[in-house]
């Protein structure tokens, strides 16, 4: 089901310019909004998997942390 919305000419001509070739506006609009909610994931991943998944967010996360310290003594 698809909707009719009203936007203004700044707007439109700002989402435009955001709109990658190979995607729709419906596809513009959702990633830059953020996309669907992580709600709407739930009942996927078993508990098992989702603990896996955490733990390896986790480890991105602190080489991130460990990758920012690092720029920080070298630039900061």
């Amino acid at each position: 089901m698809s909707k009719t919305i009203r936007l203004d000419e700044d707007v439109y001509e700002g989402l435009t310019e955001r709109k990658r070739d190979n995607e729709t506006y419906s596809e513009a609009v959702e990633r830059l909004i953020g996309g669907r909610s992580v709600l709407g994931l739930a009942g996927i991943l078993s508990d098992e998997e989702a603990e896996e998944l955490e733990e390896v967010l986790d480890e991105v996360d602190e080489r991130d942390a460990e990758d920012d310290e690092a720029l920080v003594e070298e630039f900061g």
